[in-house]
């Protein structure tokens, strides 16, 4: 049984195969020409004049290594470069991706979107991608950036939930209540309704356009109806809807417990210092900052609406410093 090459034993057959006919005629040591080429030993050149054969052979050597070193700057990158291209891309986005991981856990966000520019520069067009540096512009303030990608990423990959949920934030961010909601609704078509974050998102963002509150309540209230332990967001999300439906005192303890829940899992993580990788824990406390953010924002909320100014202004106070910023996403 015969195997042939594929095309890249192909091109890799062809690069040695022209490296060994100049590597092999480097190592005879005969007799060049004057453009450089081997002449057999019993070929003569009649009446050939000229400088004597050892300067002959030195032009001829010289010339021997150019047209080698132009052959392998010409065959070199065809044979071997579209093998390693794919390589390469996916390193450089891989490094890129890293990089920015690491800007974005130290707070610098404009790092964090040079490098994932690049990554999209080098990869192309993905929705993950695209997903991922709209959060990064709405972050850094550039809105409409933000939309472009949201919309771009929608459209390369329409059937993918996560562009969906990141346009649905930006309308939020640009005012755009309508086109919200439409997106979060296409997120519960696509992941299911029995899916805990999509109806979750579903009823946050309803609540945050201040749209469909009855119903964002019973959504948010049957849904944490089935979880012995719902996470603090989720709890979060319940104590924001009860306040918007006049319910402040249901929902203080809600909030309360998302807050004291998230201060303990940012306690836990600091004591994790020093054993486990210090890029992904500054990236997750810097996550929980920007939960517990909101949610104290949600608590000022719920204390201004029951006339305690002096702790509602704490709470205010408190959120602004750990980045609550609805302009930029952190909503």
């Amino acid at each position: 049984m015969v195997v042939l090459p594929g095309v890249c034993g192909l091109r890799l057959c062809l690069f040695f195969a022209i490296w060994g006919t100049f590597t092999g005629a480097l190592r005879m040591g005969q007799a060049y020409d004057d453009l450089g080429f081997p002449v057999p030993a019993e070929f003569d050149i009649p009446g050939a004049e000229g400088p004597p054969r050892r300067a002959r052979r030195r032009a001829g050597a010289t010339k021997r290594w150019l047209v080698l070193l132009v052959a392998l700057g010409i065959v070199l990158p065809a044979v071997v470069g579209p093998e390693l291209a794919p390589f390469a891309r996916e390193a450089v986005v891989r490094w890129s991706l890293e990089r920015a991981f690491a800007c974005e856990a130290r707070d610098d966000v404009a790092g964090a979107l040079r490098e994932i520019e690049r990554a999209v520069a080098w990869n192309g067009e993905d929705a993950s991608l695209l997903a991922a540096r709209a959060m990064l512009r709405l972050e850094h303030g550039d809105a409409a950036g933000a939309h472009v990608d949201a919309d771009r990423a929608v459209a390369v990959s329409p059937t993918r939930v996560e562009p969906y949920r990141v346009r649905a934030i930006v309308h939020v961010c640009g005012g755009r209540a309508e086109e919200a909601l439409a997106d979060v609704e296409r997120v519960v078509d696509l992941a299911g309704d029995d899916n805990s974050e999509a109806v979750n998102l579903r009823a946050y963002v309803r609540g945050l356009v201040g749209r469909e509150i009855p119903a964002a309540v019973a959504e948010i209230e049957q849904l944490l109806a089935g979880m012995p332990a719902p996470p603090p967001e989720y709890l979060d999300t319940r104590g924001f809807l009860r306040h918007l439906d006049g319910r402040d005192e249901e929902a203080l303890v809600d909030i309360d417990e998302a807050i004291s829940l998230t201060q303990q899992q940012r306690q836990q993580m600091m004591l994790l210092a020093g054993r486990v990788d210090r890029v992904e824990l500054l990236q997750r406390m810097r996550s929980l900052d920007h939960a517990l953010a909101v949610m104290l924002h949600h608590r000022g909320l719920i204390f201004d609406s029951l006339d305690m100014a002096e702790q509602a202004q704490a709470d205010f106070e408190l959120a602004r410093r750990k980045g609550f910023a609805p302009e930029r996403g952190i909503l």
